[in-house]
């Protein structure tokens, strides 16, 4: 392999054209990573896609783009009920994988694919890697200091409210303007839980570490959502409320819900006896962390080691930080905190939840990171 990492990307929906793309076709990472294909089964789109960002190749499956000999590691951007199937042919291809959030749906999925990557010698990152962020790493250091006293309890969550049907990337009328959301409400990968509440369960358990059960209740409260004057029919779980227990006692309340989440609860309150950490603020104060001035100026997503210069103004800046951790990966043998053991654990806190919803019982959590 060259010096330059071949990306090849599958999936030309809304995160490749909002963020992916944009930000890896720059010319300040042309030195490290080429897009050299995409690929997408509404071929038009493929075309379009490749056609606006100067990408080579354009195929309709990832078969062909893994046949084509024109990539050496992927980033896997398709529907998340997808990405186990795509990551698995990824693997058995010898690419390396980076997943877009969430990386299979299932915890034996999960394992499947780390244990797939071991034995042929690939390099694994998934989104979110909540644990890049400098803030996160100093409320992981605050609370090993003792700041909060003894940790009582936490709260993160999201809602889907009408983000998706209301991207700026649907609705249109060419290739690149006109995605539908549907997957976003349907089975298996939808619901807000492996695509929005995703972001703060990773803080969270990057933070206070795994948990150890989870209790939930859970089910379809929004049954179908109108876009542009279609009716898209819910079958997924659009509203799930847990219980997560971190070990002696120490709880955490979880939501991923149809709309109406809770004020800046998107990242990790923390609670414990001496007071609260709430997002930058301590006790209501704020507390300083390497890269605050660049957070307060550009917003939380920027402090992050790729995300320099014109990166800091553009969509989804925390997707491309991930896919450079996996280049950076490859080209220096640098491994990463945005793992596949951290994604898989959870993986399994979402997969458990519905378990504790169907069954009416708490479920014990096995993995770890």
């Amino acid at each position: 392999m060259s010096d330059i990492v071949r990306l090849g990307i599958i999936g030309t929906g809304s995160i490749s054209i909002r963020g992916l793309l944009p930000h890896l076709t720059m010319e300040d990472v042309q030195d490290r990573v080429n897009v050299t294909a995409v690929c997408d089964p509404v071929v038009e789109r493929a075309e379009a896609a490749a056609a606006r960002f100067g990408v080579p190749h354009f195929y309709a499956s990832a078969e062909e783009l893994l046949d084509s000999g024109t990539v050496d590691a992927v980033s896997i951007a398709s529907p998340i009920g997808f990405h186990f199937e795509q990551g698995m042919q990824c693997v058995e291809a010898g690419m390396h994988v980076h997943f877009n959030k969430s990386m299979t749906t299932t915890v034996d999925e999960a394992d499947a694919v780390i244990e797939a990557a071991s034995t042929k010698g690939v390099k694994l990152v998934s989104c979110p890697g909540e644990m890049l962020r400098p803030r996160h790493q100093r409320v992981k250091e605050m609370i090993e200091e003792g700041v909060l006293g003894t940790l009582t309890w936490a709260v993160t969550g999201a809602a889907f409210g009408r983000y998706h049907e209301e991207e700026r990337v649907r609705g249109g009328s060419d290739p690149l303007t006109n995605v539908n959301p549907a997957w976003y409400f349907r089975k298996p990968g939808g619901g807000p839980l492996y695509d929005m509440t995703v972001y703060g369960l990773h803080s969270m358990t990057g933070i206070l570490g795994p948990a150890k059960a989870v209790t939930a209740f859970s089910g379809v409260r929004v049954k179908e959502r109108e876009f542009y004057g279609e009716m898209l029919q819910t079958d997924m779980d659009d509203n799930t409320l847990m219980v997560l227990d971190f070990g002696e006692n120490l709880l955490a309340f979880v939501y991923g819900v149809a709309a109406g989440g809770l004020p800046g609860t998107d990242r990790p309150l923390i609670f414990g006896t001496k007071g609260v950490i709430n997002g930058g603020m301590l006790n209501g104060e704020p507390y300083d962390y390497p890269g605050r001035e660049i957070d307060d100026a550009y917003g939380t997503q920027t402090a992050l080691p790729h995300v320099v210069g014109a990166h800091r103004d553009m969509e989804e800046a925390h997707v491309y930080e991930d896919v450079m951790q996996l280049v950076d990966w490859i080209r220096e043998d640098n491994p990463t905190t945005s793992t596949a053991e951290h994604a898989r654990h959870v993986i399994e806190v979402f997969d458990a939840a519905y378990r504790s919803a169907e069954t009416g019982q708490a479920q014990q959590l096995r993995t770890t990171f």
